[in-house]
């Protein structure tokens, strides 16, 4: 099959256009270089001359707390642009596969979150995301992928930040946030298995599976990499941020990606090579 990528050079793009031509796939990767997804005319153009059967739309305004600043360009970018695609690829009868983010959430729940489960955003990165997930929708043939606390060897993340932070002589880290780490390799593979075995079209979560909150994460990070840090809990009102994020994200994946902390450990055994 041959399929187009959004922001291919992203940190997912740059593990998921590999592992999908190991599979077989014809990729086909575009970024604001050769496809601004804002623009229908360049979404139309470029779709029309490449004729996949498949559009994998990673692109994405990711920064939560800036995106409480400058909600125009997170909505231009998450909702309109990917309206722009899903138009097209309703048009043209291709599937559109969509990732999205546990922060279509509020966290109020008690227990893990399913893709069933209403949504109801608390920031405006989760409501534009929301609004591109609408989008999608409207199309016959779609999947949309949502995903939480990513990391990968390709970009900004929090295990690097982790790391680069252990010569500090303390670290706080909020542990009133739960929710699933996810490698981004583990999530290329959820995509894969999505479009390998044509599970039926409609919203999964695919994220690491297991739970824990963002100090466990960390102290887990430095146990992997043994580096003996001076680590503490801290509650998010310790650090207040311009966007408000989901107390609990934690999300029922039905076993599509690996228990987060083997995840991690392969993703920590390969940085070290």
């Amino acid at each position: 099959m041959k399929v187009l990528v959004t922001g291919a050079r992203g940190m997912l793009g740059q593990d998921l256009c590999p592992i999908l031509e190991d599979e077989g796939f014809d990729v086909i990767e575009t970024d604001i270089h050769n496809m601004d997804f804002t623009n229908a005319q360049e979404v139309e153009k470029v779709i029309k001359e490449n004729s996949p059967g498949c559009v994998i739309h990673l692109g994405a305004y990711t920064n939560v707390d800036k995106a409480e600043e400058e909600p125009e360009i997170a909505y231009k970018i998450n909702y309109e642009g990917t309206k722009n695609i899903a138009k097209i690829c309703k048009e043209l009868g291709i599937t559109l596969l969509y990732i999205s983010t546990d922060y279509v959430f509020d966290g109020t729940k008690e227990g893990k979150y399913f893709p069933d489960d209403k949504t109801n955003p608390v920031s405006v990165y989760g409501k534009s995301k929301l609004q591109g997930e609408k989008e999608v929708q409207k199309c016959d043939k779609y999947y949309i992928t949502r995903t939480s606390w990513l990391y990968g060897h390709h970009g900004k993340n929090f295990v690097e930040t982790m790391i680069s932070l252990a010569d500090k002589p303390e670290i706080k880290v909020v542990d009133d946030q739960k929710g699933c780490p996810t490698w981004t390799v583990e999530l290329a593979g959820g995509i894969v298995k999505i479009l390998t075995e044509e599970m039926p079209y409609g919203i999964y979560h695919v994220c690491g599976s297991g739970e824990t909150t963002w100090y466990g994460f960390a102290k887990e990070i430095f146990n992997l990499c043994g580096l003996n840090v001076n680590l503490h809990p801290c509650k998010t009102s310790e650090f207040p941020r311009p966007a408000k994020r989901p107390a609990n994200s934690v999300m029922e994946n039905n076993k599509i990606c690996r228990n987060w902390k083997t995840a991690l450990k392969e993703y920590i055994d390969l940085r070290c090579e």
